[in-house]
């Protein structure tokens, strides 16, 4: 039960793509000349390129379902870059091939733990194309090569760099947390900027008997039957985009808030205990996802019951999954970093061979049976320092580029009508 890649990926990701561009199509020739010409009207002329008022509204929706609150502004800005980046692309014949594209979308997908097939359903009920979709994914990956082509020989990091950035980030080994979380729902732009409100709320009483009570009050994760409590993780085991934070954290700070596929988080150190040796960091993670139809239903969860006591490893959910389609089932080795930021903190809490069913996807219609299968922990000094050297680059990197895209703009015509 595994990921389909390759021939079978591309072909099904054209064949949604065409699909949906056909459905647009048609959909466009059933609207009134009015309406069809005030879709595609300008909203801003960059050099000899147009942003259309559909490509608008389509940005918007789509940063709205990745999670953010775009402004028209914002969304209209993006579209702008996008036309100035193209305009570079063209003129040095960078161009991404059709498996290229796909293979993107696939990474793109697979944050929110689902293949491109699914992704591309999902944004069609959102009213986003998947035209939309190719256009961001193959606009940001081809940009991230011309920058890295561009740019490398001034992004090079010198060793004392490196030096400074681990002085400066100091040690996280030896050190167990106690944590507590909050859950708070974003399922639309409408219910995160209200989460996003609250969180802003809860954040300004950071004690431990506030938080405890925020969670009891408004967390959607299971833990709120705990007050949010967690048990203790090692700092080595939690996901990089919460391990730095939450070492800099003192007992009774909180973290800022951290957003996931359908949810924003927030984490409050209760308190730090020492080991006898290091916990070094997990360099990968081996995990299964098994996803039972019904969400938190009754039905569904008696389901996860059942497969719980019916398992001791990983290997044991390919026979509870036999005759199963194969998407029902993914069992994963991935960087730690590369690993969706919810199910990333879910795993944090479990050690090989322990469940969560915290989780769920499709709008909550499916319930994540999450197992643990192992962690590969580095131990070389040296993986530190290409770990860091790598972070410092890609910095650097971006703050070129960005820098670059600003100087285009600044000497492009732009219009808007």
């Amino acid at each position: 039960m595994t990921r389909k890649f390759g021939a079978d990926l591309i072909a099904g990701l054209k064949k949604a793509t065409l699909g949906t561009l056909c459905a647009a199509a048609l959909s466009a020739f059933s609207l009134t000349p009015a309406i069809a010409q005030n879709m595609f009207a300008p909203v801003a002329y960059v050099n000899d390129k147009v942003v259309t008022s559909y490509e608008l509204n389509q940005r918007i929706q789509f940063m709205s379902v990745l999670g953010s609150v775009p402004t028209r502004q914002a969304a209209l800005d993006a579209l702008i870059e996008d036309r100035l980046k193209a305009n570079e692309m063209e003129r040095v014949g960078i161009t991404l091939t059709d498996e290229q594209i796909a293979q993107g979308i696939q990474e793109f997908a697979s944050r929110g733990g689902l293949q491109p097939e699914q992704f591309l359903s999902l944004m069609a009920r959102e009213g986003i194309s998947a035209q939309t979709v190719r256009d961001f994914v193959a606009t940001g990956n081809a940009w991230r090569e011309y920058a890295r082509a561009r740019f490398a020989s001034k992004a090079q990091v010198s060793e004392v760099e490196v030096d400074r950035a681990l002085q400066n980030n100091g040690p996280s080994g030896g050190l167990r947390v106690l944590l507590s979380e909050i859950f708070l729902p974003a399922r639309t732009p409408e219910e995160r900027a209200k989460s996003e409100a609250l969180a802003k709320q809860i954040a300004s009483r950071p004690t431990i008997g506030a938080f405890a009570a925020a969670a009891s009050e408004y967390s959607v994760a299971p833990s709120r039957e705990k007050a949010g409590r967690m048990d203790w993780v090692n700092i080595g085991d939690l996901p990089p985009a919460l391990r730095g934070t939450v070492a800099g954290l003192k007992p009774g700070e909180v973290t800022a808030p951290l957003s996931t596929q359908n949810a924003i988080g927030m984490f409050q150190l209760r308190s730090v205990a020492e080991t006898t040796r290091p916990t070094p960091k997990a360099d990968a993670i081996e995990y299964a996802a098994y996803y039972i139809a019904g969400g938190r239903s009754e039905a569904a969860l008696k389901r996860a019951a059942e497969v719980k006591a019916s398992v001791d490893s990983c290997e044991d959910l390919y026979t509870i999954a036999k005759g199963e389609p194969a998407e029902v089932l993914q069992i994963d080795t991935l960087p730690a970093g590369d690993i969706p930021t919810d199910v990333a903190i879910e795993l944090a809490k479990l050690d090989p061979g322990e469940v969560s069913t915290a989780l769920t996807r499709a709008d909550g219609q499916t319930l994540v049976f999450l197992m643990m299968c192992g962690r590969t922990y580095g131990n070389s000094g040296e993986a530190d320092r290409d770990q860091v050297r790598n972070q410092l680059q890609t910095q650097r990197l971006a703050a070129l580029a960005d820098s670059f895209v600003a100087e285009m703009r600044a000497d492009a015509t732009i219009v808007y009508p």
